[in-house]
């Protein structure tokens, strides 16, 4: 079942109020309102406070909202959890994720704020230990009070806590994605690449947007407004898929093949398992038409 498209997450600085007042503006599946790394420690008290008055006041229809709160080490933690949890996002995005203990104790606290279940919770995969832990966060999914619904790569950290550098090609940290997909496809999570540090690089982004699409990320966290479009785009079905995906479904419609298990559209022999794959081309699609664009959001 697909509950939202998150092809596009874009982080908002909370202290910047202007850049809170044009995030409705702008045409993200999801905003990540961040009281985190692009909060100077000075100013995060007052980011604090703008986040939340803008989320309370629902200035952002057609937008999954998104706080990424400080860790709960930190000196901020606590506060923004709380802060957060009042004025009720979407989600809650945690720092530095790095063992099952992590979520569940989030979790705990959300319940002892009285926080309403539909907030969920986000996770930052992070840290070499998330790396090793992820099915087991994941997991997490299957217990009592669960509000994960997020892995959300944190490529930046990770290459600074491994030292791997981050080739275009993107190698070094493959494994540690695909390990990411497949902890969180195993217990029905979705899961956003990391963000393209290059502003000036629109054919980079491009490619690393099709290299996330095509390992199997729902969508991609972004730094700059002008990265959202390509992202829509790109992780969105291809007029080519969704022709596919309508041929393999009305062959599977057909009276004549409702107990068969293969069939051949267009010179090829599928079987059901494509017929969920197409389904979910299809609902993809859909979802898609309905999210507003750009120009419906400024016009209200």
């Amino acid at each position: 079942m697909i509950e939202l498209i998150r092809r596009s997450a874009l982080y908002m600085p909370g202290s910047n109020a202007r850049a809170l007042e044009k995030a409705r503006e702008i045409s993200a599946d999801a905003l990540i309102f961040d009281l985190e790394d692009a909060v100077a420690p000075d100013a995060k008290v007052r980011a604090r406070s703008q986040v939340c008055e803008a989320v309370k006041a629902r200035n952002y229809p057609g937008h999954e909202t998104v706080i990424r709160i400080n860790a709960l080490s930190t000196s901020w933690g606590a506060d923004d959890l709380a802060a957060a949890c009042a004025v009720c996002p979407d989600a809650i995005l945690i720092p530095k994720v790095e063992t099952p203990d992590d979520i569940v104790a989030v979790a705990r606290l959300m319940d002892g704020q009285a926080a309403p279940k539909t907030i969920r919770i986000w996770a930052m995969m992070e840290t070499p230990r998330a790396m090793l832990n992820a099915l087991a966060i994941a997991d997490t999914t299957r217990g009592e009070g669960n509000r994960l619904a997020v892995f959300v790569m944190g490529t930046n950290d990770l290459a600074k806590d491994t030292r791997v550098r981050l080739g275009k090609d993107r190698s070094a940290i493959l494994p540690w994605l695909m390990n990411c997909i497949a902890a969180a496809r195993a217990s029905g999570l979705a899961i956003l690449d990391g963000v393209y540090n290059d502003l000036e690089d629109d054919e980079g982004f491009r490619r690393e947007c099709e290299i996330g699409r095509d390992l199997g990320m729902d969508g991609k966290t972004l730094i700059h407004p002008k990265q959202v479009d390509t992202c829509n785009r790109i992780f969105s079905p291809t007029e080519a898929e969704v022709a596919w995906a309508e041929s393999v479904k009305a062959a599977f419609d057909d009276p004549a093949h409702a107990n068969v298990g293969v069939v051949k559209v267009n010179g090829q022999m599928v079987e059901r398992l494509h017929l969920d794959i197409a389904r979910r081309i299809l609902t993809v699609s859909a979802l898609n038409k309905e999210t507003p664009s750009a120009q419906e959001l400024q016009n209200g």
